[in-house]
C-alpha cells in the first residue's frame, strides 16, 4: 500500500507538470532587454517595468554585481538564467506576479526525495528536486562563542557532486600580509590543508554546514560556519595573537608533519625562536636548526651543517630564492641572516621537492617577510655585543611596502677598552643589511625585490685582517593566470668572496683572494589539476663564474710575486616536473623527476692524464686549450623525487621517500667546518660531480588534537664522487688542484626521534638522532689510497646527538627555558709514535680519523620577561636574560700537540669554558 500511495502521488504531480507546462506553452511571453554594463538592482528595474512582475530582494545581494547582457524575444525565465549566471543568486518563482530572489539557497516548492524514506541515492534520479542532504559533524569547542555563517556558492537541483572546491587567502588582519604554513582543519577533524607562501588554499568541503577552523601560532584561531551549495572562494582576515607568540613551536602547521608526503620536511617560524637562550642574546633560527633530529654541526663555533651524515658543502641554502654561500659571521657563532627581517625557514633533510637541486643532502629555504603596507611598523633590539633593527615602510597603502634591517656588532670596541694586550690588537667586526620591496600591482600579479650584503672582518694577529663578503640580489614576479594555474619567475644573482691581508715587518706584504658568482634564472609553474592532481613543473639555468684565487702585492715595497688562478666557468641547468598525487583519502605520493645538466667552458685550460695512473706531474699527458665559450666538459643525469604517505590512523602516517641527485660544484677545504678561506671548485675533465642516492622511511603521529607530536625515521644514503684531500695536500692558490684531491665513496644511515609538545604551560621539543657517516679513497696507487682503501669515520660522524629544547610559561608575561645539547666528540687523526729516517725525527700518525675528541655537551638557561599586552600601546617590549654553557663545560673545539722538553703533549682549544650571561632588550612597534 506504502509503495502505491508513493506511485500514486508521483503520477499526479507528474500530470500537474503536464498541465503546468502545457498552460505555460500557450501563454508563453517573450521579452527584449540590453543592459550595457549597469548594477543588478537596475536590471531588476527595468525587468519589473518591461514584465510587470515585482522582484523580491535584499538590495546588498546585488550591490558589488554588474551585468553586460541582451535579449531578444527571449522568455522570462532565460533571461534570468543568463543574467543571474556567476552570481550566487537564485529565484523562485512564487505567482505570475510575484519573483522572490534567495541569495545561495532554493525555495523548494516540492517533497523532499527523502520525505518518504527511500533511499536518497534512488529515488534522486526520478524525482524532479535534489534536497540538500544533513551533515553529521562534532562542533569545534571554540564555536561556543559566535560563529561566523558563510554561504558559498550557488544550490543547483541538476547539481551532481557531493563535493565541492573551496579555495581562497588568508591575510593578516592588521598587515594584510599572507599567512601561509596556517593550518585549516574541516569539522574538527585531521582532514584539511595548509596555505602556501601566499596564503593560498584549496579545500574539497562536502555539500552543506561544515565548520573550518583556521590556527596558526602567533595568529587567533578563528572557526568558520560555512554552508556549501558548489564550488566557491572564502577569503578571510586573522587576529595577530601576542600570546602565543610566547610558545616555543617549530611547527605552525602540527598536522603537516602527519598529512604530507614528503620525509624529513620541517618549518621554523622566527618569531618563535625568541625564548630560546643562545649566545650573547643572538636570536638564531639556524641554531635552533641544529637541535632536530639529523642536523648537526663540527662544534662550537662551527660554521655549517651536516645533515644526515654529508659535509658542510651539500647544503643548499637560500634567501629568497637566491644562494647564500656562508650564512654566518665569525666562524659560525653568530647567523649572518637578520632574525627581525625573516619570516621562516623551510628545512629538507629526507623528501627533497622536486623544483630544488645542487646539493646532496638537504635544502634550507629562508623566506624573509613582507613589508607591512598598512602602517610604519618595526623591531629593535640591543644587547651586549650587537644590536638589530628592521623597519617596516608602507610605499602604498595596501599595495606596496618597503622592508629594510640591519645589523652590526661593536666589539671592536669592547677588544680595544680590555686591559689585555694581546686583544687591544685584535679586531672583530662585522655587520648585514637587507632590503625588500614587495608590491601587489593587483589580485593576479605580485613583484618582490630583495638585496641582501654582509661583511666580516677579523684580526687575530696584528698583522693580518681577513675578511669575507656576501651579497646577493632576487626578483619574483607571481602570477596567477586563473584559479588553477599559478607561476613564479626569478632572477637571482649572488656572490661570495674572502680576502687576507697581510701586513708585515718584511718586505712580504700581500692580498690574498677568492671569489665565486653566479647568476640564476627560475621559472616555477603550479597547476592544480583537481583535488586528486597537483602538479609543480619548472625551468632553471644558472651561470657560475668564479675566481679560484689571487696573490698580489699589498703595497709597492711588497716583494711578492702576483699569481692570478685562471677564471672558471660553467652553465648548469634543470627541467622538472612532479605530481602531488592523492590515490585516496589514505594514500598520497609524490613523484617527481628532475634533469639536469652541466657544462663546463672556456675561455680554460685543462690537464690530460695518463689512464690508468695517478694524476700528478709525472703523468700529465697533454695540455689542452679551450677557446672562449667552448664546451671543455659536459654532465647530466635524471633525478628521482618520490615520496609517499599512508594514513594508518587520522592521526598516524606511514612515509617513504627516495631522492636521487647530483651536485656539480665542491667546496676545497682540509678543515673540518667551513672556513673564511675555503674556495669551490666546479666539475670539469678531471673532478667529477657527487652522486647521491637516499632512502628513507618513518612513522609519523599526533596526539590529542596536534598537542603532542611523535616521529621516528631512518635513513640510509650512499655517495659518489666524494670530494676529500691527499694527506698533506696545499688546496690554496692551486692551479692543478685534481692532483691533491680524492674522490671517492660516501655512505651514511641513522635513525632520527623527535617527541614535540606543541601548546600549553610547557612545550618544546626533544630530539635523538643515532647515526653514522664514512667514506672510502681506494685506489690502486698508494698515494691515492686512504687507510689502506677502507671505509673510515668521516670527520663529521658522531654517533649520538641529543637535544632538549623546553620553555614553562608562568603567565602571559613570564617564563623560563632551557636548552641542553649532548653530541659524540667527532673524529680526529693523531699522532702515535716517532721514528727516525736519515738523521732527522718524524712523527707517526694514526689511521685518518682513528680518535675521538672528548663528547660535547651544554646547558643553557634563560628568564624572558614581555611587557604588558595592552592593545593601545606605542610598542611591545621583552626582555631575555640568559646563560649559555650554565654548567662552565670547557668543550673541545680541536686537539692539537706541541713538544716540550721532546715530548708529544696534547693540548685543547676551546670557544667558551666559562658561562656567558646576556641581557638583551627587544622592541617591536
Amino acid at each position: 500500500m506504502r509503495n502505491f500511495a508513493q506511485i500514486t502521488i508521483l503520477i499526479i504531480l507528474l500530470v500537474l507538470s503536464q498541465s503546468v507546462n502545457g498552460q505555460e506553452r500557450k501563454e508563453r511571453k517573450l521579452f527584449s532587454v540590453e543592459f550595457a554594463d549597469v548594477g543588478m538592482q537596475e536590471v531588476f528595474n527595468v525587468l519589473e517595468k518591461e514584465t510587470g512582475i515585482h522582484f523580491y530582494y535584499k538590495k546588498n545581494w546585488l550591490e558589488d554585481e554588474r551585468v553586460k547582457y541582451v535579449a531578444t524575444n527571449k522568455e522570462l525565465e532565460e533571461i534570468l538564467e543568463n543574467v543571474l549566471t556567476g552570481t550566487t543568486i537564485n529565484y523562485f518563482k512564487y505567482s505570475d506576479t510575484q519573483i522572490v530572489l534567495t541569495e545561495n539557497s532554493l525555495i523548494y516548492d516540492n517533497l523532499p526525495s527523502t520525505f518518504f524514506g527511500a533511499k536518497r541515492d534512488t529515488i534522486v534520479k526520478e524525482s524532479i528536486v535534489r534536497m540538500q542532504r544533513p551533515v553529521y559533524f562534532d562542533q569545534p569547542k571554540q564555536s561556543k562563542s559566535i560563529v561566523e555563517t558563510i554561504r558559498i556558492g550557488k544550490e543547483n537541483l541538476n547539481q551532481p557532486n557531493d563535493d565541492f572546491k573551496i579555495s581562497g587567502y588568508v591575510v593578516d588582519e592588521k598587515t594584510k600580509q599572507p599567512l601561509q604554513n596556517l593550518t585549516i582543519s574541516l569539522n574538527n577533524r585531521t582532514t584539511g590543508t595548509t596555505t602556501d607562501i601566499n596564503g593560498y588554499y584549496e579545500l574539497m568541503i562536502p555539500l552543506g554546514e561544515n565548520f573550518l577552523k583556521y590556527s596558526s601560532i602567533g595568529i587567533e584561531s578563528a572557526v568558520k560556519r560555512v554552508i556549501v551549495y558548489s564550488d566557491g572562494t572564502l577569503d578571510v582576515s586573522l587576529k595577530e595573537s601576542i600570546e602565543y607568540l610566547d610558545e616555543v613551536v617549530v611547527a605552525a602547521d602540527a598536522n603537516k608533519n602527519v598529512e604530507e608526503a614528503l620525509t624529513g620536511s620541517t618549518s621554523i617560524v622566527v618569531e618563535e625562536t625568541k625564548n630560546i637562550p643562545l649566545i650573547l642574546g643572538e636570536r638564531d633560527v639556524l641554531k635552533v636548526a641544529t637541535t632536530l633530529p639529523g642536523i648537526s654541526t663540527a662544534g662550537e663555533g662551527a660554521a655549517g651543517f651536516n645533515v644526515r651524515g654529508g659535509s658542510t658543502d651539500q647544503n643548499l641554502i637560500l634567501l629568497d630564492h637566491a644562494v647564500i654561500y656562508n650564512p654566518s659571521h665569525f666562524f659560525g657563532i653568530f647567523q649572518a641572516v637578520n632574525p627581525f627581517t625573516t619570516e621562516d625557514l623551510q628545512i629538507y633533510t629526507g623528501g627533497i621537492p622536486a623544483q630544488y637541486g645542487g646539493r646532496l643532502s638537504s635544502v634550507f629555504d629562508i623566506t624573509s617577510k613582507n613589508a607591512n603596507t598598512e602602517k610604519f611598523s618595526g623591531e629593535a633590539a640591543i644587547g651586549p655585543v650587537t644590536s638589530n633593527v628592521a623597519l617596516e615602510i608602507p610605499i602604498i597603502k595596501e599595495k606596496s611596502g618597503l622592508l629594510i634591517g640591519g645589523r652590526s656588532t661593536y666589539s671592536n670596541w669592547i677588544l680595544r677598552s680590555l686591559d689585555e694586550e694581546s686583544l687591544k690588537n685584535s679586531e672583530a667586526s662585522f655587520y648585514d643589511a637587507i632590503a625588500k620591496y614587495n608590491h601587489t600591482i593587483n589580485e593576479n600579479n605580485t613583484l618582490k625585490a630583495t638585496g641582501y650584503y654582509s661583511n666580516d672582518n677579523f684580526s687575530i694577529t696584528s698583522d693580518s685582517i681577513f675578511g669575507y663578503n656576501n651579497r646577493l640580489f632576487s626578483l619574483d614576479w607571481e602570477h596567477k593566470f586563473n584559479e588553477k594555474n599559478t607561476g613564479q619567475l626569478t632572477i637571482a644573482n649572488s656572490k661570495y668572496q674572502f680576502n687576507i691581508e697581510f701586513d708585515g715587518a718584511s718586505n712580504n706584504d700581500f692580498d690574498l683572494g677568492f671569489s665565486i658568482n653566479e647568476t640564476e634564472y627560475k621559472l616555477r609553474m603550479k597547476y592544480l589539476h583537481s583535488q586528486k592532481h597537483k602538479f609543480d613543473y619548472g625551468i632553471m639555468a644558472k651561470f657560475y663564474r668564479t675566481q679560484p684565487g689571487y696573490l698580489a702585492p699589498l703595497n709597492e715595497d711588497s716583494e711578492i710575486n702576483s699569481i692570478n688562478i685562471n677564471e672558471e666557468r660553467a652553465l648548469e641547468s634543470a627541467i622538472y616536473l612532479s605530481d602531488n598525487y592523492k590515490v585516496s583519502d589514505k594514500f598520497l605520493i609524490d613523484i617527481g623527476l628532475r634533469y639536469s645538466f652541466f657544462a663546463a667552458f672556456g675561455e680554460r685550460q685543462e690537464r690530460i692524464y695518463e689512464e690508468n695512473a695517478p694524476k700528478n706531474d709525472e703523468t700529465r699527458s697533454d695540455t689542452v686549450n679551450y677557446d672562449n665559450g667552448e664546451f671543455s666538459k659536459t654532465y647530466g643525469g635524471l633525478e628521482v623525487r618520490l615520496a609517499g604517505r599512508y594514513l594508518l590512523k587520522e592521526d598516524l602516517s606511514l612515509k617513504a621517500s627516495y631522492n636521487r641527485t647530483f651536485q656539480y660544484i665542491h667546496r676545497l677545504s682540509n678543515n673540518t667546518t667551513i672556513s673564511p678561506i675555503d674556495t669551490w671548485k666546479l666539475s670539469d675533465n678531471n673532478i667529477k660531480p657527487q652522486l647521491g642516492n637516499q632512502y628513507s622511511i618513518g612513522l609519523f603521529k599526533n596526539i590529542d588534537a596536534n598537542t603532542y607530536e611523535l616521529s621516528i625515521e631512518g635513513y640510509y644514503k650512499t655517495a659518489e664522487n666524494i670530494l676529500d684531500f691527499k694527506v698533506g695536500s696545499d688546496l690554496l692558490l692551486n692551479q692543478t688542484i685534481e692532483t691533491e684531491t680524492l674522490q671517492g665513496e660516501g655512505k651514511s644511515y641513522g635513525v632520527e626521534f623527535l617527541a614535540r609538545k606543541n601548546s600549553g604551560a610547557l612545550n618544546g621539543w626533544i630530539s635523538y638522532t643515532y647515526s653514522r657517516s664514512f667514506l672510502k679513497l681506494d685506489s690502486e696507487f698508494a698515494e691515492e689510497r686512504v687507510n689502506g682503501g677502507a671505509f673510515f669515520k668521516t670527520n663529521y660522524d658522531k654517533p649520538h646527538d641529543f637535544s632538549a629544547v623546553l620553555n614553562y610559561k608562568f603567565t602571559k608575561r613570564y617564563s623560563v627555558s632551557a636548552n641542553f645539547v649532548y653530541q659524540t666528540g667527532r673524529p680526529v687523526t693523531f699522532p702515535i709514535g716517532r721514528y727516525n729516517y736519515n738523521e732527522a725525527e718524524y712523527v707517526y700518525y694514526s689511521d685518518r680519523n682513528a680518535f675521538r675528541i672528548p663528547d660535547y655537551y651544554r646547558l643553557d638557561l634563560g628568564i624572558n620577561i614581555e611587557g604588558n599586552h595592552k592593545l593601545k600601546k606605542i610598542a611591545h617590549s621583552f626582555w631575555n636574560i640568559s646563560v649559555y654553557n650554565a654548567l662552565g663545560r670547557n668543550n673541545p673545539y680541536s686537539v692539537f700537540f706541541v713538544t716540550e722538553n721532546g715530548e708529544l703533549k696534547p693540548l685543547q682549544s676551546s670557544i667558551f669554558t666559562i658561562p656567558i650571561p646576556t641581557i638583551t632588550y627587544n622592541l617591536k612597534f
